[in-house]
Protein backbone atom coordinates (compact mmCIF):
# COMPACT_ATOMS: atom_id res chain seq x y z
CA UNK A 1 0.00 0.00 0.00
CA UNK A 2 1.38 3.45 -0.95
CA UNK A 3 1.95 6.23 1.59
CA UNK A 4 -0.97 8.38 0.45
CA UNK A 5 -3.30 5.39 0.40
CA UNK A 6 -2.42 4.73 4.06
CA UNK A 7 -3.11 8.37 4.93
CA UNK A 8 -6.40 8.50 3.03
CA UNK A 9 -7.68 5.20 4.41
CA UNK A 10 -6.67 5.43 8.06
CA UNK A 11 -5.89 9.05 8.99
CA UNK A 12 -7.79 11.56 6.84
CA UNK A 13 -11.06 13.00 8.08
CA UNK A 14 -12.80 16.34 8.71
CA UNK A 15 -10.95 18.79 10.94
CA UNK A 16 -11.79 21.76 13.18
CA UNK A 17 -13.34 24.84 11.60
CA UNK A 18 -10.34 26.98 12.63
CA UNK A 19 -7.99 24.69 10.65
CA UNK A 20 -7.75 26.62 7.39
CA UNK A 21 -5.89 23.76 5.69
CA UNK A 22 -5.42 20.26 7.09
CA UNK A 23 -4.25 16.90 5.74
CA UNK A 24 -3.55 16.79 2.03
CA UNK A 25 -1.02 19.57 1.41
CA UNK A 26 2.65 20.25 2.25
CA UNK A 27 1.73 21.95 5.53
CA UNK A 28 -1.30 22.61 7.68
CA UNK A 29 -2.57 26.15 8.26
CA UNK A 30 -4.15 27.34 11.51
CA UNK A 31 -5.84 30.66 12.10
CA UNK A 32 -4.63 32.04 15.47
CA UNK A 33 -7.23 33.18 17.95
CA UNK A 34 -7.11 36.73 19.28
CA UNK A 35 -4.81 37.20 22.32
CA UNK A 36 -3.82 33.51 22.32
CA UNK A 37 -0.39 31.91 22.40
CA UNK A 38 0.39 28.63 20.63
CA UNK A 39 1.77 25.85 22.85
CA UNK A 40 3.68 23.08 21.06
CA UNK A 41 5.26 19.82 22.23
CA UNK A 42 6.45 16.55 20.69
CA UNK A 43 7.09 13.01 21.92
CA UNK A 44 8.44 9.89 20.26
CA UNK A 45 7.42 6.35 21.19
CA UNK A 46 9.69 3.49 20.10
CA UNK A 47 8.42 -0.10 20.16
CA UNK A 48 10.16 -2.13 22.85
CA UNK A 49 11.50 1.03 24.48
CA UNK A 50 8.41 3.02 25.42
CA UNK A 51 5.84 0.23 25.29
CA UNK A 52 6.09 -3.60 25.33
CA UNK A 53 6.26 -5.16 21.88
CA UNK A 54 2.99 -7.04 22.42
CA UNK A 55 1.03 -3.90 23.35
CA UNK A 56 -2.20 -3.73 21.36
CA UNK A 57 -2.24 -1.39 18.38
CA UNK A 58 -5.30 0.36 19.84
CA UNK A 59 -3.41 1.12 23.06
CA UNK A 60 -0.35 2.36 21.13
CA UNK A 61 -2.58 4.72 19.16
CA UNK A 62 -4.25 6.06 22.30
CA UNK A 63 -1.01 6.45 24.23
CA UNK A 64 0.84 8.21 21.41
CA UNK A 65 -1.73 11.02 21.60
CA UNK A 66 -2.28 10.98 25.37
CA UNK A 67 1.36 11.49 26.36
CA UNK A 68 1.51 14.64 24.23
CA UNK A 69 -1.78 16.03 25.48
CA UNK A 70 -0.39 15.55 28.99
CA UNK A 71 2.42 17.99 28.12
CA UNK A 72 -0.15 20.49 26.81
CA UNK A 73 -2.14 20.05 30.04
CA UNK A 74 0.99 20.71 32.10
CA UNK A 75 1.13 24.22 30.63
CA UNK A 76 -2.53 24.89 31.47
CA UNK A 77 -3.36 25.02 27.77
CA UNK A 78 -6.37 23.84 25.76
CA UNK A 79 -5.32 21.05 23.37
CA UNK A 80 -6.21 21.73 19.76
CA UNK A 81 -4.56 19.44 17.20
CA UNK A 82 -1.77 16.97 16.49
CA UNK A 83 0.69 16.01 13.75
CA UNK A 84 1.66 12.35 13.33
CA UNK A 85 4.92 10.91 11.98
CA UNK A 86 4.63 7.13 11.67
CA UNK A 87 7.55 4.82 10.77
CA UNK A 88 6.42 1.27 9.96
CA UNK A 89 8.46 -1.91 9.39
CA UNK A 90 5.67 -3.09 7.04
CA UNK A 91 2.09 -2.28 6.10
CA UNK A 92 -0.14 -4.33 8.38
CA UNK A 93 -3.67 -3.19 7.64
CA UNK A 94 -5.17 -4.88 10.71
CA UNK A 95 -2.61 -3.11 12.93
CA UNK A 96 -3.17 0.24 11.18
CA UNK A 97 -6.94 0.00 11.56
CA UNK A 98 -6.66 -0.59 15.32
CA UNK A 99 -3.89 1.99 15.76
CA UNK A 100 -5.87 4.71 14.02
CA UNK A 101 -9.01 3.75 15.99
CA UNK A 102 -7.14 4.18 19.29
CA UNK A 103 -5.54 7.42 18.12
CA UNK A 104 -8.86 8.96 17.08
CA UNK A 105 -10.67 7.79 20.22
CA UNK A 106 -8.17 9.77 22.29
CA UNK A 107 -8.42 12.74 19.90
CA UNK A 108 -12.22 12.69 20.07
CA UNK A 109 -12.31 12.52 23.88
CA UNK A 110 -10.26 15.73 24.09
CA UNK A 111 -11.66 17.46 20.97
CA UNK A 112 -8.34 17.28 19.13
CA UNK A 113 -7.88 17.12 15.35
CA UNK A 114 -5.19 15.29 13.35
CA UNK A 115 -4.09 17.95 10.85
CA UNK A 116 -1.01 16.46 9.15
CA UNK A 117 2.14 14.39 9.41
CA UNK A 118 4.16 11.80 7.54
CA UNK A 119 4.48 8.04 7.03
CA UNK A 120 7.55 6.07 6.01
CA UNK A 121 9.13 2.63 6.23
CA UNK A 122 11.66 1.82 8.95
CA UNK A 123 13.19 -1.26 10.55
CA UNK A 124 11.55 -0.31 13.86
CA UNK A 125 8.05 0.88 14.71
CA UNK A 126 8.35 4.52 15.77
CA UNK A 127 5.55 6.98 16.43
CA UNK A 128 6.18 10.70 16.81
CA UNK A 129 3.29 13.02 17.66
CA UNK A 130 3.49 16.80 17.82
CA UNK A 131 0.65 18.39 19.79
CA UNK A 132 -0.56 21.98 19.58
CA UNK A 133 -2.70 23.91 22.04
CA UNK A 134 -3.87 27.43 22.79
CA UNK A 135 -3.58 29.48 25.95
CA UNK A 136 -4.37 33.09 26.81
CA UNK A 137 -1.45 35.50 26.47
CA UNK A 138 0.86 35.21 29.51
CA UNK A 139 -1.19 32.51 31.26
CA UNK A 140 1.03 29.46 30.61
CA UNK A 141 2.15 27.60 33.72
CA UNK A 142 5.87 26.78 33.53
CA UNK A 143 8.29 24.84 35.72
CA UNK A 144 9.75 28.10 37.02
CA UNK A 145 7.58 29.88 39.59
CA UNK A 146 7.37 27.71 42.70
CA UNK A 147 7.52 29.85 45.86
CA UNK A 148 8.69 29.01 49.38
CA UNK A 149 5.62 27.95 51.37
CA UNK A 150 3.72 26.56 48.38
CA UNK A 151 2.07 23.18 48.66
CA UNK A 152 3.28 20.44 46.31
CA UNK A 153 0.35 18.51 44.87
CA UNK A 154 -0.12 15.61 42.47
CA UNK A 155 -3.25 14.48 40.67
CA UNK A 156 -4.61 10.93 40.69
CA UNK A 157 -2.31 8.12 41.81
CA UNK A 158 1.39 7.57 41.18
CA UNK A 159 3.16 4.28 40.58
CA UNK A 160 0.24 2.56 38.82
CA UNK A 161 1.87 2.34 35.38
CA UNK A 162 5.20 1.11 36.75
CA UNK A 163 3.41 -1.59 38.73
CA UNK A 164 1.41 -2.54 35.63
CA UNK A 165 4.59 -2.81 33.55
CA UNK A 166 6.11 -5.27 36.02
CA UNK A 167 2.84 -7.16 36.58
CA UNK A 168 1.44 -7.56 33.07
CA UNK A 169 -2.14 -8.80 33.18
CA UNK A 170 -2.91 -6.93 36.41
CA UNK A 171 -5.70 -4.35 36.28
CA UNK A 172 -3.13 -1.56 36.64
CA UNK A 173 -1.70 -2.42 33.22
CA UNK A 174 -4.63 -0.35 31.95
CA UNK A 175 -2.95 2.74 33.45
CA UNK A 176 0.23 1.88 31.55
CA UNK A 177 -1.50 1.31 28.23
CA UNK A 178 -4.18 4.01 28.46
CA UNK A 179 -2.89 7.04 30.42
CA UNK A 180 -5.37 9.88 30.91
CA UNK A 181 -4.05 13.39 30.23
CA UNK A 182 -5.40 15.77 32.89
CA UNK A 183 -6.44 18.49 30.44
CA UNK A 184 -9.41 19.85 32.42
CA UNK A 185 -7.43 20.09 35.65
CA UNK A 186 -4.53 21.76 33.86
CA UNK A 187 -6.83 24.51 32.60
CA UNK A 188 -8.42 24.94 36.04
CA UNK A 189 -4.96 25.61 37.45
CA UNK A 190 -4.42 28.70 35.29
CA UNK A 191 -4.00 31.68 37.60
CA UNK A 192 -3.69 29.33 40.58
CA UNK A 193 -0.68 27.02 40.25
CA UNK A 194 2.74 28.68 40.49
CA UNK A 195 4.50 25.89 38.57
CA UNK A 196 3.59 22.57 36.99
CA UNK A 197 4.97 19.52 35.20
CA UNK A 198 3.51 16.24 34.00
CA UNK A 199 4.86 13.10 35.65
CA UNK A 200 6.38 11.08 32.83
CA UNK A 201 9.84 10.06 34.09
CA UNK A 202 9.01 9.54 37.77
CA UNK A 203 7.58 11.91 40.39
CA UNK A 204 10.87 12.60 42.21
CA UNK A 205 12.83 13.31 39.03
CA UNK A 206 10.12 15.47 37.48
CA UNK A 207 9.59 17.42 40.71
CA UNK A 208 13.35 17.98 40.66
CA UNK A 209 12.94 19.83 37.34
CA UNK A 210 10.53 22.26 39.04
CA UNK A 211 12.95 22.78 41.94
CA UNK A 212 15.85 23.46 39.60
CA UNK A 213 13.89 25.84 37.36
CA UNK A 214 12.42 27.69 40.35
CA UNK A 215 15.63 27.81 42.42
CA UNK A 216 13.98 26.29 45.50
CA UNK A 217 13.96 23.06 47.51
CA UNK A 218 11.21 20.77 48.76
CA UNK A 219 10.14 18.40 51.49
CA UNK A 220 8.10 15.44 50.28
CA UNK A 221 5.98 13.40 52.70
CA UNK A 222 6.23 9.71 51.84
CA UNK A 223 3.19 8.78 53.94
CA UNK A 224 0.99 11.10 51.86
CA UNK A 225 1.76 9.63 48.42
CA UNK A 226 -1.51 8.64 46.68
CA UNK A 227 -0.87 5.01 45.76
CA UNK A 228 -3.05 2.05 44.84
CA UNK A 229 -3.85 -0.76 47.24
CA UNK A 230 -1.67 -3.06 45.11
CA UNK A 231 1.36 -0.90 45.96
CA UNK A 232 0.39 -0.65 49.61
CA UNK A 233 0.59 -4.46 49.80
CA UNK A 234 4.25 -4.38 48.70
CA UNK A 235 7.39 -3.87 50.71
CA UNK A 236 7.46 -0.15 51.55
CA UNK A 237 10.72 0.52 49.71
CA UNK A 238 9.43 -1.16 46.55
CA UNK A 239 6.17 0.77 46.69
CA UNK A 240 8.07 4.05 46.98
CA UNK A 241 10.30 3.13 44.03
CA UNK A 242 7.25 2.56 41.86
CA UNK A 243 5.55 5.76 43.08
CA UNK A 244 8.59 8.05 42.91
CA UNK A 245 10.71 6.62 40.10
CA UNK A 246 8.50 4.37 37.98
CA UNK A 247 7.35 6.94 35.44
CA UNK A 248 4.57 6.78 32.81
CA UNK A 249 1.97 8.14 35.25
CA UNK A 250 1.09 11.25 33.21
CA UNK A 251 -0.39 12.90 36.26
CA UNK A 252 0.13 16.59 36.99
CA UNK A 253 2.53 17.68 39.73
CA UNK A 254 2.00 21.32 40.63
CA UNK A 255 2.84 23.90 43.29
CA UNK A 256 0.22 26.24 44.68
CA UNK A 257 -0.11 28.68 47.56
CA UNK A 258 -2.26 27.60 50.54
CA UNK A 259 -4.77 30.34 49.71
CA UNK A 260 -5.12 29.29 46.06
CA UNK A 261 -5.34 25.63 47.12
CA UNK A 262 -8.36 26.43 49.29
CA UNK A 263 -9.92 28.25 46.34
CA UNK A 264 -9.25 25.28 44.04
CA UNK A 265 -10.65 22.81 46.59
CA UNK A 266 -13.99 24.63 46.74
CA UNK A 267 -14.71 23.61 43.16
CA UNK A 268 -15.61 20.01 42.40
CA UNK A 269 -13.18 18.02 40.29
CA UNK A 270 -13.47 14.63 38.63
CA UNK A 271 -9.75 14.17 39.27
CA UNK A 272 -8.54 14.02 42.89
CA UNK A 273 -5.36 15.85 43.85
CA UNK A 274 -3.29 15.39 46.98
CA UNK A 275 -0.89 17.60 48.95
CA UNK A 276 2.33 15.58 49.10
CA UNK A 277 4.87 18.16 50.23
CA UNK A 278 5.89 21.78 50.48
CA UNK A 279 8.38 24.11 48.84
CA UNK A 280 11.28 25.15 51.07
CA UNK A 281 14.24 27.50 50.94
CA UNK A 282 16.86 24.78 51.13
CA UNK A 283 18.03 23.30 47.84
CA UNK A 284 17.35 19.70 46.87
CA UNK A 285 14.61 17.24 47.74
CA UNK A 286 14.19 16.03 51.32
CA UNK A 287 12.01 13.03 52.17
CA UNK A 288 10.06 12.66 55.41
CA UNK A 289 8.11 9.70 56.72
CA UNK A 290 5.74 10.07 59.69
CA UNK A 291 7.29 13.44 60.49
CA UNK A 292 10.89 12.24 60.49
CA UNK A 293 13.60 12.74 57.87
CA UNK A 294 13.94 9.55 55.84
CA UNK A 295 17.02 8.82 53.68
CA UNK A 296 15.82 7.56 50.30
CA UNK A 297 17.60 7.39 46.94
CA UNK A 298 15.49 7.13 43.80
CA UNK A 299 16.24 7.66 40.13
CA UNK A 300 13.66 8.24 37.43
CA UNK A 301 13.51 7.00 33.85
CA UNK A 302 16.71 7.53 31.84
CA UNK A 303 16.22 7.95 28.09
CA UNK A 304 19.82 6.94 27.29
CA UNK A 305 20.43 4.32 29.96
Amino acid sequence: MAEFSIIDRYFKRASHQDVSLGIGDDSAILTPLTSQQLVICTDTLVAGRHFPLDTSAHAVGWKSVAVNLSDIAAMGAQPHSILLALSLPSVDETWLAEFSRGLFECCDQFNVALIGGDTTQSSQLTITVTALGWIEQGQAITRAGAQVGDYICVSGQVGDAAYGLHHLGHALQQRLDYPTPRCDLGQRLKGRATSMIDVSDGLAQDLGHILEASGVGATLFLDRLPIDSALKALDQQQAWQYALAGGDDYELCFTISPQKFEELSRHQSDVPFTIIGEITQQTGLLFKYMGEVYPLHVHGYQHFA
